[in-house]
C-alpha cells in the first residue's frame, strides 16, 4: 500500500460523507457541492496547487486547477469528476449513504462509483505528482464540478460559458462512465473505454380533438391516438448502427469468445455476454422510451388533449434518423414538439488518451485489455466538446467478474470494493504520466 493508495481512499470516504444531493430543485439543494469542493481546494493548496474556485449560485462550488507539463506543445487533459450525487431513499439502504462505512472490504454510500470514488483518485493524483516532483507530458486541468446529475448547468457548461480559458489548450478530457473491468473470456478482462456518448433528449407526442361526455365515444378520440402512437413508438426497435465504439467492442468480445455478431441475432447474442450486454444493447441503436402520460381528469370527461413525453437516446449522426422514425411512427393528426436536447458526441478510438489507457491496463493487468464502447447515457464530456475537446470515460476499477459496476449507478446500497479503489489509484496515476 501506498501513501497514493492510502490518500485516494481518504478523499474518497471524506467526499461520501459530504451530503452533496443535486435533486435538481434550488428549493431543495443545500451547499454540500460548495463544502466538497472546498474540501478539495484545501486538498490541493495543500501542497501549494493554485486553484480556481467558482460559485455561480450559493452551495454550487467548483474547483479547477492545472498543473503544467512537460511538453508545452502537447496539447492539455482535462481530468474531471463531479462531487454531487444523486438523492437517495435512506430506507433502502443497509447502510448509511453518507456514512462511508467499509465493510468485508467494500465500501458503501452514496457517490461510491457515480463519482466521487473518482474525484478522490484524481485529487490523490495531482498531490501524488507535486508531492513526487513527477512532472507530466502535457498539462493536466483538474476539474471538480457541481450539477452534473441535473445537467451542469452551474458546473461544466457555466464554466465552458463564462471562463474556457481555465481550459485553454486542452484536446481530450477523461472522467466517467468507463474503466471498470468486466469478463472478456478465456480469464481476461475488458476494460470499457468510453470512446463516445448517445444524444440524449426528448419530445412531446400530442393529440388533439373535440372534449365530450365519455358515453360517446370515437376511435378519433385524443386518448385513443395518441395511446396508438405511444404503443407504436414504445415497441419500434430501431436498427443496430455499427458506430466505430461498438464496431471495435464487438471485435474484441467476437475475438475472445468465437463469436460473430450478426445484426438479425444481436440482441440474443450480446444478451450472452452478462450484465455487460444490456450496456451494448442499449448502445447499439437508436431508442426512444415513453416515460410520461397525461390526459384528463375526470373518468366520465373524454378530454380535448392527450400528451406523452418520450425520452430520445440518438447515436452519433443517428438524431436525422431517429426523428424521422419517431414522425413516421405517431402518425397522421398526432404533434410531435422536439424540446431542447444534447448531441451525441464521438471521439477517436485511437489517440493518447486511449493509447495511456492500453499500455497502464497492460501493466497493471496483464490479462487485461481495454475495448471501447458507446455509452448510452450522458456525462459533463458533452459540455467539453463545445470548446472541441475530446472527451473519454475511464474510471480505472478492476473488479470480481460478478461485480456490475454500471448497475451501480444510482443504485440502493451504492458501493465499490476497497481494493478496486487501490488499483485506480495506481493506474490512474500511471494513465496521467503517460497521456
Amino acid at each position: 500500500m501506498t501513501l497514493l493508495e492510502d490518500e485516494a481512499l481518504r478523499f474518497v470516504r471524506d467526499l461520501i460523507r459530504i451530503d452533496s444531493v443535486n435533486t435538481g430543485d434550488p428549493a431543495t439543494i443545500g451547499d454540500g457541492e460548495t463544502r466538497a469542493a472546498r474540501l478539495v481546494q484545501a486538498a490541493l493548496e495543500e501542497l501549494g496547487i493554485e486553484t480556481v474556485f467558482v460559485e455561480p449560485v450559493p452551495g454550487r462550488g467548483s474547483v479547477v486547477a492545472r498543473l503544467r507539463g512537460s511538453d508545452p506543445d502537447a496539447g492539455a487533459l482535462i481530468v474531471h469528476a463531479h462531487v454531487d450525487v444523486v438523492p437517495v431513499q435512506a430506507e433502502d439502504w443497509t447502510h448509511d449513504p453518507f456514512g462511508a462505512e467499509i465493510e468485508d472490504g467494500i465500501l458503501y454510500g452514496r457517490g461510491a462509483v457515480d463519482m466521487k470514488d473518482y474525484a478522490g483518485v484524481i485529487l490523490a493524483c495531482a498531490r501524488h505528482f507535486v508531492r513526487e516532483g513527477i512532472v507530466p507530458r502535457r498539462d493536466l486541468i483538474f476539474v471538480f464540478l457541481a450539477d452534473e446529475e441535473s445537467g451542469g448547468t452551474w458546473g461544466a457548461s457555466w464554466l465552458v460559458d463564462h471562463r474556457p480559458e481555465l481550459f485553454a489548450g486542452a484536446t481530450e478530457a477523461v472522467s466517467e462512465v468507463g474503466g471498470f473491468s468486466v469478463p472478456l473470456g478465456d480469464g481476461r478482462r475488458a476494460y470499457l473505454l468510453a470512446t463516445a456518448e448517445k444524444g440524449v433528449g426528448s419530445a412531446a407526442i400530442t393529440a388533439r380533438g373535440d372534449a365530450g361526455h365519455a358515453s360517446r365515444p370515437l376511435p378519433s378520440d385524443p386518448v385513443t391516438r395518441l395511446a396508438g402512437a405511444v404503443s407504436r413508438i414504445g415497441e419500434h426497435r430501431f436498427p443496430v448502427v455499427r458506430t466505430p465504439a461498438l464496431a471495435r467492442f464487438l471485435d474484441a468480445f467476437g475475438a475472445a469468445r468465437g463469436v460473430t455478431f450478426t445484426d438479425d441475432d444481436f440482441d440474443t447474442q450480446v444478451d450472452d455476454l452478462g450484465f455487460v450486454g444490456k450496456v451494448i444493447a442499449a448502445s447499439a441503436r437508436n431508442t426512444v422510451a415513453p416515460t410520461i402520460l397525461r390526459a384528463g381528469g375526470k373518468t366520465n370527461i373524454i378530454p380535448g388533449t392527450a400528451e406523452a413525453i418520450v425520452d430520445l437516446r440518438a447515436v452519433p449522426d443517428g438524431e436525422d434518423d431517429m426523428r424521422a422514425g419517431v414522425e413516421e411512427l405517431a402518425g397522421d393528426g398526432v404533434e410531435v414538439t422536439w424540446r431542447d436536447s444534447r448531441s451525441p458526441i464521438a471521439a477517436p478510438v485511437d489517440g493518447p488518451l486511449p493509447d495511456a489507457a492500453a499500455q497502464a491496463i497492460a501493466a497493471a493487468d496483464p490479462d487485461g485489455v481495454v475495448v471501447p464502447y458507446l455509452l448510452p447515457a450522458s456525462t459533463d464530456n458533452k459540455h467539453f466538446a463545445r470548446l472541441g475537446v475530446a472527451g473519454y470515460g475511464f474510471v480505472p476499477l478492476r473488479v470480481p467478474d460478478d461485480f456490475d459496476v454500471y448497475g451501480q449507478f444510482h443504485a440502493a446500497d451504492e458501493c465499490v470494493p476497497v481494493e478496486s479503489l487501490r488499483f485506480s489509484a495506481r493506474v490512474t496515476a500511471d494513465i496521467l504520466r503517460r497521456a
